[in-house]
């Protein structure tokens, strides 16, 4: 077993940023330290580990990391975040006064029908140093971001959050049916037998799907909708309903915010709603920063 008692913590940072530039160049000038200084840092930390740990690429640019190297990367990026966590972060949390960047993973639905409420709500409970970054959830990295710390906050369905994270339910989630002002469907109610003749725009969030979780549904009672659109945001499918005489099934809190220029319409068959999480990394949980800022999506969640 290594002793790790003697191991510079400098030495593990400039293994972190190694491991992610794979250039002792570039990685020097993040560090800010001179490339043979790196070098040096670089052949200490080869006999630390026993392991070449970065080689030259076959194409002669730039480096490559080994595999003990990248088995080392998540572990070693989480574990420099939780210290610095720890050294850098007083034990209290004053939003009007502190710094901090809060970075958010959530869908483009998310982000309007709860981000931005978010956003107006801390213009008016915190100071400048309160910050966010919204950026996009995806499945296939949110466990690993979270895990590193690069997002603090998912908001998403309940197939999104990693099973070894915590999570607290934000709201409830239905689908209604929009179609633009002026269409020329009317404003009736809607039969089954009309609501699958209608051109559809779906939203395929993975992109080029033609068949969701509504298809499904319908599927499973022998009907069929024609949908004659894909497109891969939330927020692209109103802007075309405005223009065309096609209609979308959305859900209902991102309608509410296209109200005025769209109408909507409650389902013609009992359709399964979702529920829209928060979830975050255990290490998080104590954090009277990252506390405060969940209950503020709560509050969100029950306000909007």
């Amino acid at each position: 077993m290594m002793d790790i008692k003697g191991i510079d913590l400098n030495l593990l940072v400039s293994l972190d940023v190694l491991i992610e530039e794979a250039n002792v160049t570039r990685a020097a000038a993040r560090l800010g330290i001179s490339q043979p200084a790196l070098s040096s840092q670089l052949a200490r930390l080869r006999d630390l580990f026993g392991d070449p740990l970065l080689v030259p690429s076959e194409t002669g640019r730039g480096m490559l990391p080994t595999t003990r190297a990248l088995d080392l990367r998540d572990p070693l990026h989480a574990a420099l975040k939780d210290i610095e966590t720890v050294v850098r972060r007083p034990p209290g949390f004053d939003p009007m006064t502190d710094d901090r960047v809060f970075n958010i993973a959530a869908s483009d639905n998310s982000t309007i029908t709860l981000g931005v409420f978010l956003v107006e709500r801390l213009r008016d409970i915190a100071g400048p140093g309160i910050r966010i970054a919204f950026q996009t959830a995806r499945a296939d990295l949110v466990a690993a971001q979270l895990e590193r710390g690069d997002v603090d906050i998912l908001i998403g369905s309940r197939h999104m959050v990693p099973p070894t994270m915590k999570a607290r339910k934000l709201f409830d989630e239905n689908y209604v049916m929009v179609q633009r002002k002026g269409h020329p469907r009317g404003t009736g109610a809607l039969d089954l037998d009309s609501y699958c003749a209608l051109d559809h725009v779906l939203v395929s969030t993975s992109g080029g799907s033609f068949r969701g979780t509504i298809d499904e549904q319908l599927e499973a009672f022998g009907r069929k909708r024609n949908v004659v659109l894909s497109v891969h945001q939330f927020v692209l499918a109103p802007i075309v309903v405005e223009r065309t005489d096609y209609v979308s099934t959305l859900p209902e809190r991102l309608v509410r915010c296209r109200a005025a220029r769209l109408d909507s319409f409650e389902l013609p068959f009992i359709a399964k709603g979702y529920s829209i999480y928060a979830a975050w990394h255990p290490r998080s949980q104590a954090d009277p920063a990252h506390n405060w800022l969940r209950q503020q999506l709560i509050e969100m969640g029950r306000l909007h």
